[in-house]
């Protein structure tokens, strides 16, 4: 066991690896007793919680076993999605741990930590603790203490929907038909129980046409990762084909939702975060008339995503990239919502957790409540034009950044945040003279030799032409 390659599998915000490989059941125990003395779980609820990989079970009994075995009383809420396991930890106020990969290939498994209330854990906030104290359990053998953990089950599918639909309420808007594609994953089971029939909620005005909703971790139709377009190709032809006002694609344990308009054309995940934010935006101020509400942007989502926060009436606060560091910066701020490019969403009412099904829900309230077909809807929220990531391999990342810094070299503004971004003369924002505008951001990969890249500017062509100048200079 000493051949374990720690630093592989344990990575910035959660654990990731190949089954039988990099992950086995006695890893999976080690790491149970390390999170349960990381966090001083003994003698306390710990809540445990699998997808539908085949392995997923199997890791959910050896986690339960490592961790009553440190005194953790096991909480098991058995086959759910990622946000249903941070459901289970703030209303249980217990820590969490999730068994999935969420959108990679079948042979791959892995570990969603929670603190309690569903707060984050990141290397720098206990991950790297967990993963030491892990290591020399497997080297060293877990020894039990006195008191051992005790074990129960908690079935809390229904709770979940139910608050979902106390959150959003669907019941009022024009009847929709909506093609879901779950990839095989956790939506195939979550869909039906909040906008479906599986539970004795009210019936709501969604026609579902289910795509691939057979739990199935081997992914026999297509990879549950809807950033990859090859994986919406389904789901898009399926929306035309039904003549569906919308359509939406989960990933593999259905905590990020993609979104399809009428015509089979991506709705992108910033204006997602447009829509939902001025949608929680407007529950607060009804709420909390003169309170202060912020709002939260990573800093690769368009600028139309800061504008409609600014102009509803909030403070926009710009984020890096990162699941863990926007939760945390979720707590800090008591932002009431928080949204990344990748699809990931976040609310203040669901413990400062991201949520695909809540953000889809947001979506289909806001949709369904006017008249126009989700294309032209959603086009007031997309007014700008973005490259999307593109990563590149590169042998010398220092010598790729330095010759983009000195290419734009008086052209714009650089700031180093998050890798470095570089905007135009005017601040990359449209200005009041309708005065072209532009920015770009180079990050590196945290685990690869890699560059991505993404661009917007004000129009198609001028975008066209950076993005095209700045992947010449990545990749001289």
């Amino acid at each position: 066991m000493n051949s374990v390659n720690w630093d592989a599998i344990v990575k910035t915000y959660d654990v990731r690896g190949l089954v039988g490989k990099d992950l086995t059941v006695e890893v999976v125990e080690a790491l149970a007793a390390g999170f349960v003395d990381e966090l001083g779980c003994a003698g306390s609820d710990v809540v445990v919680g699998h997808d539908m990989r085949d392995s997923s079970p199997e890791f959910a009994d050896a986690f339960a076993r490592g961790a009553q075995a440190r005194g953790a009383n096991v909480v098991s809420i058995g086959l759910c999605s990622t946000d249903e396991s941070y459901f289970a930890s703030g209303v249980f106020e217990a820590p969490a741990a999730m068994f999935t990969a969420s959108h990679n290939p079948a042979a791959y498994n892995g570990i969603k930590f929670s603190r309690a209330g569903a707060r984050a854990i990141s290397m720098n906030t206990g991950l790297a603790q967990i993963r030491d104290r892990a290591k020399q359990y497997l080297e060293n053998g877990i020894t039990p203490v006195a008191n051992p953990g005790s074990f129960r089950e908690e079935h809390i599918l229904v709770r979940y929907a139910s608050y979902l639909r106390e959150l959003v309420n669907l019941s009022g808007i024009r009847p929709l038909k909506v093609v879901v594609d779950a990839a095989n994953g956790m939506g195939g089971m979550t869909v039906p129980a909040v906008l479906g029939h599986a539970t004795d909620l009210e019936s709501l005005p969604l026609e579902i046409v289910p795509m691939y909703f057979e739990l199935d971790g081997t992914f026999p139709n297509h990879e549950a990762n809807p950033l990859d377009p090859k994986n919406l190709v389904d789901l898009q032809a399926a929306v035309v084909e039904h003549g569906a006002d919308i359509g939406l694609a989960f990933d593999g344990d259905a905590d990020r939702v993609f979104v399809i308009d009428e015509l089979g054309q991506p709705v992108t995940p910033s204006a997602v975060a447009a829509i939902v934010a001025r949608r929680e935006i407007a529950r607060e101020k009804a709420t909390n008339p003169n309170a202060p509400i912020t709002v939260l942007h990573n800093l690769l989502t368009s600028r139309i995503v800061e504008e409609i926060i600014a102009e509803d009436g909030a403070k926009p606060v710009r984020t890096k990239v990162g699941h863990s560091l926007i939760k945390d910066t979720m707590a800090e701020t008591n932002a009431v919502f928080g949204g990344e490019h990748s699809a990931h969403y976040y609310f203040r009412d669901f413990w400062g957790a991201d949520n695909g099904m809540l953000a889809a829900m947001h979506v289909l309230a806001e949709f369904g409540a006017q008249t126009l077909p989700l294309s032209r809807f959603a086009k007031q929220y997309d007014p700008y034009f973005n490259s999307g990531e593109i990563n590149s391999t590169v042998a010398d990342v220092p010598a790729a950044r330095e010759r983009i810094l000195s290419a734009f070299a008086g052209r714009g503004d650089v700031e180093d945040y998050d890798g470095f971004t570089v905007t135009s003369p005017n601040g990359g924002r449209k200005n009041s003279t309708g005065e072209s505008w532009w920015w770009f951001n180079v990050r590196s990969s945290n685990t690869e030799p890699l560059l991505r890249l993404n661009v917007e500017a004000s129009d198609e062509s001028l975008m066209h032409s950076l993005r095209d100048e700045v992947l010449a200079l990545i990749r001289k």
